[in-house]
């Protein structure tokens, strides 16, 4: 007798005996007992997890005799022919080679005959969705109102590719990937009765490399057994199909979390010398990190993990080296390296540099966690200022002969924070509230704040701002024009994001309750900028005496205290164009530099 495969020698005979599908199994088996037997089944799911079987089995079930019936006795003859297909009445199709619409019209030329020893005629089409679009229109009609006698059970593991319209006719049951677990112990009791000594880590490391696939397993052990004999350990299995063990995941995992480069490239380099599959390497790292990010979220419930003892120790330890941020931000490398992987002309020098990358990103923070960061040390600055200036010290009175004191250009005056503090009060007075353009400058000292703490928060919110000019403060409303000429930036500046930010720096020097809007109007001549400082700055002794002779008004055309001034050089614009962080966000968005404005 010829030696018949470890996957059909022991191919489930009866329900009980398939091994991770009982929510399809139960469901069949009591759809049988209540008599509610559809016309026709769809099974789905990824290859080696028993659609085939299922359905052969269902059919035994059907035909047997007595039948319907779940309990079916194993030595009954109509049993036996389906067992072996020799039945007549159960017809088995291979959708791919049978697939054309002439195969299907001699199908449904052939329904309508009763079947020959059986109560069903059965019609099992293996890969149905390899069927063309003629066949499944030319299946249609039988398949929703077939004869009595007649039941189809189909196959695939592409459901998406069947018709909406052959979907709709079947009973859709989906299988799963068979857990790892499961397939330790199915495989175990085969080597048992097959008398062969098998390690529980090679058992592991096979039900690894089947991915959920029972048939993909049985075939493995099959296989191992021919090249090891009685006896197959771990090794064996890695070296045979080229897999990584367990134990140098976990290490090269602990070299990346400890930040230690030399140790990872150096294990890299000789996982490749030895032969291991780089690509397997990479799904069985990423997988790790994976179970490491849910056993630290789920405070280590092992119920949603398939791990050994071992490995369910070596993620406690792990662990504790790194926040699920960094295990996040670990998991985003891997997966783009392993997306990139398929098209790298040179996957170590792609894997290494992922390592290299995986390492960095530990300790990397987003963006949003910067500027919050930044926003509460800015907050708290602001708080220790307040605290440290509570009401402005008394004046005392100068000498007699004593020139005016002119706070606007004097070098030893308030700190910038202070004096916006101090404009902030004054312009949040009730004389106040009603501010326009041309009344005098106390609009323009706001708006000069304003921008100013702005660009503290968005230096490119800011850029636009300095186009801006404001037009009125009334009721709370801060009209905000931009000239004809810088129109374009409207759309480019009014949005929630901008508002809400000149929003919260208006509340911060007085105005809890402001509103921003963004109108186009043409701006005042002469105007001062808020980030263009005078062109000559004056030195400090004749500014002072040239104060007093100053006109009332101005005041206004002093740039605010605390100001740098630019010195010679200050701002190249071919050292702008020429900034690695401007190419590459040209390179990226495929632009070009048209302006630069300073």
């Amino acid at each position: 007798m010829s030696y018949q495969v470890i996957a059909r020698k022991y191919r489930p005979q009866r329900f009980s005996d398939v091994v991770g599908q009982e929510h399809v199994t139960q469901t069949l088996a009591n759809a049988i007992r209540q008599s509610r037997i559809a016309h026709a089944y769809l099974f789905c799911g990824p290859r080696g997890t028993g659609k085939t079987t299922i359905a052969r089995i269902f059919a035994k079930c059907l035909n047997c005799t007595g039948g319907p019936k779940v309990n079916f006795d194993d030595d009954d003859p109509r049993c036996l022919e389906i067992a072996e297909g020799r039945s007549l009445d159960v017809i088995e199709i291979d959708g791919a080679s049978n697939r054309g619409i002439e195969e299907i019209r001699e199908l449904r030329d052939t329904v309508k005959y009763a079947p020959a020893t059986s109560k069903f005629k059965l019609y099992i089409i293996d890969e149905v969705h390899m069927l063309t679009k003629e066949a499944f229109n030319a299946l249609l009609k039988t398949l929703e109102e077939p004869p009595g006698h007649v039941k189809f059970m189909f196959a695939t593991t592409e459901p998406e590719k069947v018709l909406p319209t052959i979907l709709s006719r079947c009973q859709r049951f989906d299988l799963r990937r068979i857990p790892a677990a499961l397939i330790v112990g199915h495989l175990a009791q085969i080597a048992k009765q097959e008398k062969v000594q098998i390690d529980d880590t090679a058992l592991h490391a096979i039900a690894r490399g089947a991915d959920g696939g029972m048939r993909d397993a049985e075939s493995t052990l099959d296989q191992l057994i021919s090249f090891c004999g009685e006896k197959i350990q771990e090794n064996d299995v890695l070296s045979m199909f080229g897999l990584t063990a367990r134990s140098q995941i976990l290490d090269l995992s602990r070299a990346i979390l400890a930040g230690e480069v030399e140790i990872s490239l150096r294990q890299l380099n000789e996982l490749a010398k030895h032969g291991k599959d780089l690509g397997r390497l990479l799904s069985d790292l990423l997988n790790h990190f994976r179970n490491l990010l849910i056993f630290q979220v789920s405070n280590g419930d092992l119920r949603l993990l398939e791990v050994s003892e071992t490995e369910a120790e070596s993620l406690a330890e792990q662990a504790r080296s790194a926040g699920s941020e960094a295990l996040t931000r670990i998991m985003e490398v891997l997966t783009d390296c392993e997306t990139r992987l398929r098209d790298a002309a040179s996957k170590k020098i792609l894997i290494e540099v992922a390592l290299l990358k995986t390492i960095e990103s530990r300790n990397a923070a987003s963006i949003d966690t910067v500027l919050k960061r930044l926003e509460e040390l800015r907050r708290d600055n602001n708080a220790r200022e307040i605290v440290s200036i509570p009401m402005p010290a008394p004046t005392p009175a100068p000498p007699p002969n004593a020139p005016p004191p002119v706070r606007a250009a004097s070098r030893d005056a308030a700190s910038p924070e202070s004096a916006s503090l101090e404009s902030a009060r004054t312009t949040a007075s009730p004389a106040a509230t009603n501010m326009s353009a041309g009344s005098d400058g106390d609009l323009e000292r706001l708006w000069h704040q304003v921008v100013d703490a702005v660009g503290r928060a968005s230096p490119f919110t800011r850029s636009y701002l300095l186009e801006a000019h404001p037009v009125l403060f009334d009721q709370n409303l801060l009209t905000i024009g931009f000239d004809p000429e810088f129109a374009d930036h409207l759309q480019l500046v009014d949005n929630a994001k901008n508002r809400t930010l000149i929003q919260t720096k208006l509340s911060e020097f007085g105005f809890s309750d402001a509103q921003v809007k963004f109108v186009k109007a043409e701006a005042r001549v002469n105007r001062p900028r808020p980030a263009e400082p005078p062109v000559e700055p004056a030195s400090p002794s004749a500014t002072a005496a040239a104060a007093p002779a100053a006109p009332k008004g101005a005041e206004e055309a002093v740039p605010s205290q605390g100001k740098r001034e630019p010195g010679p050089g200050s701002f190249n614009q071919e050292d702008f164009k020429n900034d690695p962080l401007i190419q590459k966000a040209l390179e990226i968005f495929k632009g070009q530099i048209i302006e630069v404005r300073a």
